[in-house]
């Protein structure tokens, strides 16, 4: 008997990335450019091409990841990081007709959080925070055991609150080396490793303002872990003294005895985030 297989997608702005899941490992992987500037039809014929290089016979479901807004009900997609053609795609009916099979979408924090709730070291987590600090700054959050998006997929958008003389995202992002110091994050990141005492207070300062991002998540939702995603969390051992240090003014101490905060541990977690959003699907259904 063939056990069950299940697609995740990785639809970013300038590649889409399709993995066979199975037994909770990727067992084949393919990569495609995306057409950014193509039209909405080549970007999906794309996706399609892509699912099909993986797709076999003991598929039961595909999950796709999207940097962008979305109904996540409908699973039409209205905009997408750097494919300006799509602008309301119905992009869950378009596969299922094609595929004939169940597609499940939504946006990349919450796969992110998802994939490390059933395949991560967020398993056995009620209370489930992934935080993502890449291009951009944004969460998905795991609430008694479900994936909460809120009324319009817009929960846990944590990088878009005021902070300073901007918000979260100015401040918390990899675009904040490029803002202060017109330097990338995987320059300081190479020196860091090197012992560059520069780029070492470079990520001291950049930890102090990811603590604030951080507090900001402990007082509204309370998490039992946050995990930490996106380009910059490898980065995390130079600025985690920072951000620890930080939250020593949380008012409520016993948080802090309890909160665990790490570096998610798991390579495409993309990919695997996405298949998630079917055994998450089966978790609600149950």
């Amino acid at each position: 008997m063939l056990k069950h297989s299940v697609i995740g997608v990785d639809l970013g702005g300038t590649n889409v990335r399709c993995g066979l899941v199975q037994d909770q490992e990727i067992q084949k992987i393919v990569s495609r450019k995306v057409p950014s500037t193509g039209t909405e039809q080549e970007v999906i014929h794309e996706i399609i091409l892509s699912l099909e290089e993986v797709m076999c016979e003991n598929v039961v479901a595909i999950g796709i990841g999207v940097p962008g807004i979305l109904d996540t009900k409908e699973g039409i997609v209205y905009d997408v990081q750097n494919i300006p053609s799509w602008k309301a795609v119905p992009l869950k009916d378009i596969l299922e007709q094609h595929f004939k099979l169940p597609v499940y979408i939504n946006n990349d924090a919450n796969c992110f959080v998802a994939g490390e709730w059933y395949y991560g070291s967020g398993k056995d987590c009620p209370d489930l925070a992934g935080l993502i600090l890449g291009t951009g700054v944004a969460a998905g959050l795991i609430c008694n055991n479900q994936l909460y998006e809120g009324r319009n997929c817009g929960a846990g958008e944590f990088g878009m609150l005021p902070y300073l003389n901007h918000n979260f995202e100015f401040y918390c992002s990899g675009n904040f080396f490029s803002h202060f110091y017109q330097r990338s994050g995987e320059e300081l990141f190479t020196l860091a490793q090197a012992g560059n005492p520069e780029a070492l207070d470079i990520f001291n300062t950049y930890g102090k303002h990811v603590s604030a991002v951080v507090k900001a998540m402990l007082y509204a939702i309370d998490p039992q872990k946050i995990i930490l995603g996106g380009s910059v969390s490898k980065a995390y051992p130079f600025f985690k003294n920072a951000l620890w240090n930080g939250l020593q003014d949380f008012a409520y101490q016993p948080v802090l005895q309890h909160i665990q905060i790490q570096p998610t541990g798991l390579d495409n977690i993309a990919v695997l985030g996405a298949a998630a959003l079917y055994h998450h699907q089966l978790t609600v259904m149950n």
